[in-house]
């Protein structure tokens, strides 16, 4: 199969989603991280639009090993030398140069002529010759441009000295049919074309950049330039997790293959939202919290039976740990059954039909329910002792000037524990007191809170994922009106399934010896 090189400008185009700009030390984070997914080449930014901009590419070019380091510039020729100077300490260099080809672009933007600005590309492309003989040109807005124009210009950037061409979809305007189009009439038309590599660079206005990344691999482009989580100027990029995934989950129908490494995709992904602040919408292809998810009864029948049925791809391929059922009012007995089975409760047929009975009474008044409401359901049906904590009581005295309090009583074997104490946040002070309660040795890795209803009165649910020295990790959730109650909950839901897991590994299981229906 022929490779795919992707060109990763998360750190260029990427950052200039509104929002999403990171630090110095921000990016040469993501850098390292682009590194071990193992992309290609990374364009680092754009030198000469700001110090910050050039400091953060030359502390990249040094530090990254791996990937190309690339730097945009325009063809001109203080930003070429711009590049070259960020960029002078890296194993492995490209300058990008680009002048826009489109009749809108000369015209309005450029105020030059056609013939203008082939010269121009020649003179920058072969003075950025003299620096590296790795050099990517791109005819700003390619889909728009007059499609003899834009070959001419193609064919006198590859005899300037460029090695990779780039045709973007500067605005997004394309579709795939049509990209096919073009990326098929430049193949065609321009002699030399065979002497570069020819790329394509995808932007979402209307929402196909990936379809159009994938239709121009088709017509025989063999660079995606893409951005991790799609991020990127106004709608954004071509993903890059979406068109990675593609080409390895539908490999028969591409044959083509990347040297990425899908199994840190996830990881780079989260890392990137958490530093950019732009979360990741729940459906997002790939990466988002309901990519692996299954409500629906018969989905989660399908799954339960052979994962298969309802996941093209496995979670794990992408670093994710695996996919789960979420229960609501859409789920069915397989999904609740499922949830016993993996807490280890025993029952009979009866008892059964009285939690599936209780829980659809629940999932009509809750958004979502959690495994803890399950085990409380058959705990109660069961006659099944609580083995963890339950919160009694929470008190928090926080505010401008003053140090963040809290009062926390919490119930154990029938037995009440208090416990007042301090913290940075008034959450951190509810977590400090919980933890003088249990002996809480766990780590807190993650902590998510989002409102389940719109408007004032919107209900907290707060997630919490606690780890241990090994990097187990215990999830936890809370639900409530007041996200103080909820964080607690959410921390005591994560403590008590560690107790559960070392309980259920003494005894054997939670509920009764009964059989099983």
């Amino acid at each position: 199969m022929e490779k795919v090189l992707i060109f990763d400008t998360t750190l260029r185009d990427g950052e200039q989603s509104p929002g999403a700009s990171m630090s110095i030390s921000q990016k040469l984070q993501i850098a390292k991280q682009l590194a071990r997914l193992k992309v290609d080449i990374i364009e680092a930014g754009f030198p000469a639009s700001s110090g910050a901009q050039f400091e953060a590419c030359s502390l990249i070019a040094k530090q990254v090993k791996g990937p190309v380091i690339a730097g945009l510039c325009r063809a001109v020729k203080s930003d070429i030398e711009a590049v070259y100077q960020a960029l002078k300490k890296a194993p492995k260099k490209r300058i990008h140069t680009f002048i826009a080809t489109s009749d809108i672009h000369m015209r309005y933007k450029l105020n030059k002529k056609p013939s203008e600005v082939l010269k121009q590309a020649e003179r920058a492309i072969n003075f950025a010759a003299g620096f590296t003989n790795d050099i990517e040109f791109s005819a700003e807005d390619a889909t728009r441009s007059d499609h003899s124009f834009l070959a001419e210009i193609v064919e006198a950037a590859i005899e300037a000295g460029a090695t990779t061409i780039n045709l973007p979809d500067t605005v997004g305007y394309t579709i795939p049919e049509e990209y096919f189009q073009v990326i098929r009439y430049v193949r065609e038309s321009v002699p030399n074309i065979s002497n570069a590599v020819l790329s394509v660079h995808c932007h979402n206005d209307l929402g196909l950049g990936v379809a159009n990344s994938l239709s121009a691999l088709k017509a025989g482009a063999r660079q995606i330039e893409c951005t991790v989580n799609g991020i990127g100027e106004r709608a954004g990029n071509a993903s890059l997790e979406e068109v990675v995934m593609n080409l390895k989950t539908r490999k028969k129908f591409f044959n083509l293959t990347t040297g990425i490494n899908t199994k840190q995709i996830y990881k780079t992904s989260r890392l990137l939202s958490y530093l950019t602040g732009i979360l990741i919408q729940p459906n997002k292809a790939i990466v988002g919290k309901n990519a692996f998810s299954h409500e629906a009864g018969i989905h989660q029948h399908g799954v339960l039976k052979n994962k298969r049925t309802y996941e093209i791809m496995s979670p794990k391929s992408i670093g994710r740990k695996e996919s789960h059922l979420v229960l609501g009012r859409h789920s069915g007995r397989h999904g609740i059954t499922a949830i016993l089975k993996k807490m280890n409760i025993s029952y009979t047929k009866n008892d059964f039909e009285q939690i599936f009975k209780r829980f659809n009474i629940l999932a009509d008044k809750k958004k979502q329910i959690y495994e803890e409401d399950i085990f409380a359901l058959a705990a109660d049906i069961l006659n099944i002792k609580h083995d963890g904590y339950e919160l009694n009581y929470v008190s928090v005295n926080s505010g401008t000037g003053l140090i963040p309090t809290a009062t926390v009583v919490l119930k154990f074997k029938n037995k009440v524990l208090r416990e007042a104490a301090c913290g940075s946040g008034p959450v951190d002070a509810v977590y400090q007191a919980i933890d003088s309660i249990t002996g809480n040795k766990l780590t807190l890795g993650e902590y998510d809170i989002s409102a389940v209803t719109g408007g004032k009165d919107a209900v907290g649910d707060v997630k919490v994922t606690l780890k241990t020295k090994n990097n187990i990790e215990y999830v936890g959730h809370g639900y409530s009106l007041d996200i103080i109650e909820a964080s607690a909950k959410a921390y005591l839901n994560a403590i008590n399934k560690k107790i559960r897991k070392n309980k259920k590994n003494k005894r054997g299981n939670y509920g009764q010896n009964k059989k099983k229906p």
